[in-house]
């Protein structure tokens, strides 16, 4: 099967959180795919990834561990983004923790540590990089929310409410940053089945469920995820801003 290609972002300087697993690699691949130059951060070694896609794409990502929560730390990694590729033109804050819990003896030090992860990130990386963008000429922010706020799902408040924190983050900074040209938009996946998703929480009672909730009686592939974002990083969209993209194969509605 053939995608879309993006011509403008060829060359573009990309920055992506979490790009070296789970959908994050997906990104970081589809953006090496459109030429390109991609500098991603992930706690675990993404060394081997690398190679591979150097191997695959003759274009190398650049690597940087980091732990998103150190925001020194993160702040560090886009100068070193920007010192190699050039002033960062698309960010995408795509880390995120889904973890499951309870109410119940849930602790401030927990909650604190799940918005350090799903929310915090969103807002720091996009105060680094605005100068920048601002003196290229502009650029995308693409924040990953989710529409397990828009459903009211249970079981993971924490992540439910730092998701919902985000789209209302991304209309403020669009509001913030449109003058310079920079555009800011919340992407909504639906449930996309990574090889984690299907490790920890698919089984097919709940597969089934959420496949009659869908117009499309199709699952979601992690390349759905990425040409929405190749959208949204492109000039295609130029006119997109502070909006919530939704790719859910029709689950809930905007507007």
């Amino acid at each position: 099967m053939k995608y879309a290609s993006f011509h403008d972002l060829e060359g573009q300087s990309v920055y992506i959180t979490g790009g070296g697993s789970g959908i994050g690699a997906d990104l970081t691949e589809g953006f090496l795919a459109q030429g390109s130059k991609v500098a991603f951060v992930q706690r675990s070694d993404s060394t081997a990834f690398c190679d591979a896609m150097e191997k695959k794409y003759g274009n190398r990502p650049l690597f940087m561990p980091c732990d998103i929560t150190d925001v020194d730390a993160m702040r560090a990694t886009l100068d070193q983004a920007a010192e190699a590729h050039g002033p960062v033109t698309v960010l995408v804050n795509n880390a995120a923790n889904d973890m499951r819990h309870g109410m119940e003896g849930y602790t401030v030090e927990e909650w604190d540590r799940a918005m350090a992860i799903n929310l915090r990130p969103h807002y720091f990386t996009t105060q680094k990089i605005a100068a920048g963008m601002k003196a290229a000429g502009g650029g995308s922010i693409i924040n990953f929310s989710s529409i397990s706020y828009m459903m009211g799902n249970g079981g993971y408040v924490s992540y439910v409410a730092s998701k919902a924190g985000i789209t209302g983050l991304t209309r403020a900074l669009a509001r913030e940053l449109g003058p310079d040209r920079i555009r800011v938009n919340a992407l909504m996946p639906g449930w996309v089945l990574t090889q984690a998703q299907m490790d920890k929480w698919a089984t097919p009672e709940a597969l089934e469920e959420h496949l009659g909730r869908q117009c499309l009686k199709e699952h979601l592939v992690p390349q759905d995820i990425v040409d929405g974002t190749l959208f949204l990083a492109s000039k295609t969209s130029r006119m997109m801003t502070g909006q919530a993209l939704v790719i859910d194969g029709g689950v809930v509605v905007t507007g």
